[in-house]
């Protein structure tokens, strides 16, 4: 019986291909995601994003969901969202081979229910686990066939139809692909829009010759703020590897906080649907909520992670929901995150007025803020336990445990400290009214993390 723990996450299967994932293994997770869905649904669609490692495992996916009498579409290379849009429109469930922004020998799968309906531990992963580890029982009737679909065409007229582009003033934008699958999508969806693209890293390349695909860190996004610079371009775009998460630089090459995307878009979304509800996760920055309010929205906040973000934008019928990792959720697309979806908005407001970028999104980016720090502990309970016991002997300190710690001093700063479910880390996010406060606050919890 295999152990896998250590591949089966909270959200989606990964490791390293050879040592912990191969063909044989994962044709039985496509055996096991059959049992799974086969009673609601006849077929599974599958696509693969540009890692070599991915055509061979995702036909072996659809080899172990064939064997179990369900039909497979296939639709080759495509982008996370890409997947997302075609079981959403196909009302399938789906399987994406990607492990994101990991490095080259890294491969996974993210899966979803008909309609991109998310397969967490507790709406599925768990029961897929178990069936594979016990053994796949074999399925004696008739295999099921495999066809091919192209929807990248499909995909980007969906996205074009829900984002108007056409009346805005023409742009230059630079976007950093990372040799990730934004070099697949980017050019159908930007086709015949007023926008001038400037590619960079567009050549699919599982290997990440130029930089990792994770536009989260720092150095990953200084060739694209060169560049921005360098041809003096209205706005820069990084896509991490499987493209369903995007960063914004404006016209400086600065990066542009996703919590002030979150706000921006949530303000253009609340224009066509007065007094809907926008998700917003609990280290995005207190600005969101500020925000939204005032253009007579309902934030609502939620724990991180998509499996908690898209569950919350079901009970509430939200319109939109943003994670501070750049991660952004769209009813119109069926609850599902799409970096693309919110880079059109972003787009669109810049060409529906003629100030920079770094102007427009000012209004939207209310606080200093230091970005996530991580510290290795040895011990992540008792860490977390000092730092609450510290800070609520303070009076006036508010204090909730919704995710981690979180706790709102009385002059308006605030903090929250979260265990990686991982790693042996604590990830800080602190958020005051200015670089210098951000910087004290900081140093203090620190102090007591690392001690």
């Amino acid at each position: 019986m295999p152990d896998l723990s250590g591949i089966v996450k909270a959200y989606d299967i990964r490791g390293v291909v050879g040592e912990q994932l191969d063909a044989a293994l994962v044709r039985d997770f496509g055996a096991a995601f059959a049992l799974l869905v086969k009673a609601d649904a006849a077929a599974v669609v599958i696509g693969h994003d540009m890692r070599d490692s991915s055509p061979e495992l995702s036909a072996a996916f659809a080899d172990g969901v064939t064997s179990q009498g369900v039909d497979v579409v296939s639709i080759g290379l495509a982008s996370t969202d890409q997947l997302y849009f075609a079981s959403g429109s196909l009302d399938l469930p789906g399987a994406m081979f990607t492990a994101s922004h990991n490095p080259a020998k890294y491969n996974g799968i993210k899966l979803c229910r008909a309609g991109a309906a998310p397969v967490g531990q507790d709406t599925g992963l768990a029961e897929i686990r178990d069936t594979v580890e016990q053994g796949v029982p074999a399925f004696d009737g008739e295999r099921g066939g495999v066809t091919e679909r192209d929807v990248l065409g499909d995909y980007a007229a969906y996205l074009r139809k829900l984002v108007d582009l056409s009346g805005g003033r023409p742009l230059k934008v630079v976007v950093d692909a990372g040799n990730g699958m934004g070099g697949h999508t980017v050019p159908t969806v930007f086709d015949g829009l007023p926008i001038d693209v400037v590619p960079m890293y567009f050549e699919l390349d599982g290997t990440f010759p130029n930089h990792e695909a994770n536009p989260l860190d720092p150095k990953n996004i200084v060739d694209l703020q060169a560049k921005v610079r360098e041809v003096g371009a209205d706005a820069g775009l990084a896509f991490d590897g499987d493209a369903d998460r995007c960063f914004v630089v404006d016209e400086r090459g600065e990066p542009v906080s996703p919590s002030a995307i979150t706000a921006l878009v949530a303000v253009r979304e609340l224009a066509k649907e007065p007094g809907g509800t926008i998700i917003h996760n609990l280290i995005t920055s207190k600005g969101v909520p500020e925000i939204v309010a005032e253009h007579g929205g309902k934030p609502v906040r939620t724990r991180v992670g998509h499996s908690f973000i898209k569950a919350e934008m079901a009970r509430t019928g939200a319109i939109f929901g943003g994670e501070h990792s750049a991660h952004y959720y769209f009813r119109d697309f069926w609850r599902a995150d799409t970096g693309m979806l919110a880079a059109l908005h972003v787009l669109a407001a810049l060409g529906e007025q003629n100030g920079p970028l770094s102007e427009l999104t000012s209004a939207y980016s209310r606080y200093a803020a230091s970005g996530e720090i991580n510290s290795t502990v040895s011990d992540q309970v008792a860490r977390m336990i000092a730092v609450k016991d510290a800070f609520a002997a303070k009076p006036g300190t508010e204090i909730d445990e919704l995710d981690g710690l979180t706790v709102q001093l009385p002059g308006g700063a605030w903090f929250n400290l979260r265990p990686s479910n991982t790693e042996p880390l604590l990830r800080l996010n602190v958020e005051a009214a200015d670089v210098n406060a951000v910087r004290a606050l900081t140093d203090e919890v620190l102090a007591l993390v690392r001690a």
